[in-house]
């Protein structure tokens, strides 16, 4: 049943997703960039509703409140694909992705893509890439938005760690933004590169906003690591072979 379930999504996917994003690349043009994205995130709304009828995946999130008012950068746990596609339709402000630039030529998706106002990254600029990156971060978080990142640059099995980079501290010291951290356990549900998605509940806990003024980039980026790796085992403990009793699962 699971994987019929799982199938379904898929046939979802490919049915919904194209329409959608042609209509928004119609409507685009004539619409204040603001609607745009909230336009986008219909989408991202809508499957969110489908996957937990379909799929059984619900979600809970801890920590609203330790979101900021002003600008800032959030840098979280990267587990699976649910996370891209959940946290614009969770969080209150537009969220800003760094993506490469050549996303931006993938038919359908990519031409409404380049509406939006994301920051592209073109890795042929060599050491200029982050500079382009900070002033691109820099325009959209006056704007309202706020950036956000995945340190460990690419998903991670669920209960491992990857190399935390330097890149989203970085660019938060630059820009003096504070950082928020966020853990969440995505992976148990709806696992990296896998066609089987899973029923369950997904965690998502937000970490009070870090401070950047004063520190280094490696400084924000470890306080970042040691708050995110805590809080994976309290709100998953059993991936990282954690009693539920233990100090290591206890509240951070």
């Amino acid at each position: 049943m699971r994987f019929i379930r799982s199938l379904l999504l898929l046939i979802f996917f490919a049915v919904f997703t194209i329409p959608y994003a042609t209509a928004c690349f119609i409507a685009f043009p004539f619409m204040r960039a603001d609607n745009r994205y909230w336009m986008a995130v219909g989408w991202c709304r809508v499957t969110l509703a489908v996957v937990r009828v379909l799929n059984g995946i619900r979600y809970e999130v801890q920590g609203m409140d330790n979101l900021p008012r002003g600008p800032a950068v959030l840098l979280s746990k990267h587990q699976s694909a649910w996370e891209t596609v959940a946290f614009p339709a969770l969080m209150p402000r537009p969220l800003c992705y760094v993506f490469k630039r050549e996303l931006l030529y993938v038919p359908f998706f990519g031409w409404a893509l380049g509406m939006l106002k994301m920051i592209h990254i073109d890795r042929k600029e060599g050491k200029n890439a982050f500079a382009s990156v900070t002033r691109q971060g820099a325009r959209r978080m006056s704007e309202g938005a706020w950036v956000i990142m995945f340190p460990e640059g690419t998903r991670t099995p669920t209960g491992k760690q990857g190399k935390y980079k330097t890149g989203g501290a970085r660019f938060a010291v630059a820009t003096g933004a504070v950082v928020v951290p966020i853990a969440h356990n995505a992976g148990r549900v709806w696992p990296r590169n896998s066609f089987m998605k899973y029923p369950g509940i997904v965690t998502v806990s937000i970490g009070k906003p870090v401070d950047t003024t004063g520190l280094t980039p490696d400084e924000v980026n470890m306080r970042v690591e040691t708050w995110i790796e805590a809080e994976m085992r309290r709100i998953d403990p059993a991936a990282y072979g954690v009693e539920q009793n233990s100090p290591a699962a206890a509240r951070i």
